[in-house]
């Protein structure tokens, strides 16, 4: 039965009203960085500058020594080594996890008391996590961040998981535990391939988790060597004379990364999200 006008005028004008929420703020922030800063302190305010001015962009992408190009260059760096070493490790650990909770009742209070943990306030872990940081010599690092990020990722990712395994139908895997298959061998060889899209969308939401925390990253670096892009971002505001465009220049290229992993992931991050909310 063909769907009636309205709905989909309706469907279309509601689809049009996300598309100017999300993307009218990129808008007005890519605005900024190419304005000058009497067009962005002018009243009135305008919209579009007079002049446009891309140095700004240059500045961030120069690797001069002590210049902001070479504090963002290196934060974001340090973010893509964090980010992703936290999303493997996470990702590896995960799955044999999800796999247990979903295959072997019993173990529930487990899944349940991690994702109780992970909903704890982060600033209840400050103390013990800088304690065992500092005795490891982790503080200031790339493997400390990754260690800590890993405590956010590996619960969140374990239920998103474990929730794919669920709904996916277990006859192709009593049929080769019947041949004989061993249980981790039915997880690589049968059970992976199935789950490949729900991976891909949960790999993905757990490493934005990562790339955008703020927290503990401003806690445990102190210097550019393991400094991430939020923290490097936040000092570009913390001087007195603080440069909205180039700040604005910082969210346009931090944004960058992120987009061409979700263009590239684009479908596998829809089938992911799609199979993950129907039954099998």
């Amino acid at each position: 039965m063909p769907t009636p006008l309205y709905k989909r005028i309706f469907i279309y004008l509601a689809a049009l009203l996300v598309a100017i929420s999300i993307l009218a703020p990129l808008l007005w922030l890519f605005l900024m960085s190419v304005s000058s800063a009497k067009d962005l302190t002018q009243i009135p305010l305008h919209w579009f500058p007079k002049h446009w001015d891309f140095s700004r962009y240059k500045v961030l992408l120069t690797l001069a020594p002590n210049s902001p190009g070479s504090l963002f260059l290196k934060a974001m760096f340090n973010s893509l080594i964090t980010a992703t070493g936290a999303t493997l490790i996470s990702l590896l650990l995960a799955i044999p996890a999800a796999y247990s909770f979903s295959r072997f009742p019993g173990r529930q209070s487990w899944l349940m008391a991690s994702l109780g943990m992970y909903m704890v306030p982060p600033v209840a872990f400050i103390l013990p996590m800088y304690f065992i940081l500092q005795r490891l010599g982790l503080l200031n690092t790339h493997w400390g961040l990754i260690l800590v990020y890993c405590s956010l990722i590996l619960p969140f990712l374990t239920w998103m998981i474990k929730n794919q395994f669920d709904e996916m139908p277990q006859d192709i895997e009593q049929a080769a535990q019947l041949d004989g298959l061993a249980t981790h061998a039915i997880l690589i060889k049968i059970t992976l391939p199935l789950a490949k899209p729900a991976l891909g969308a949960a790999s993905l939401f757990g490493w934005l988790l990562a790339w955008d925390e703020f927290f503990y990253a401003l806690l445990f670096t102190n210097n550019a060597d393991a400094k991430t892009l939020p923290v490097a971002i936040a000092d570009f505001m913390a001087g007195r004379a603080t440069d909205d465009g180039l700040i604005a220049a910082t969210g346009i290229l931090a944004s960058v990364i992120p987009l061409v992993i979700a263009i590239a992931l684009q479908k596998t991050l829809v089938q992911g999200l799609t199979d993950g909310g129907t039954k099998g």
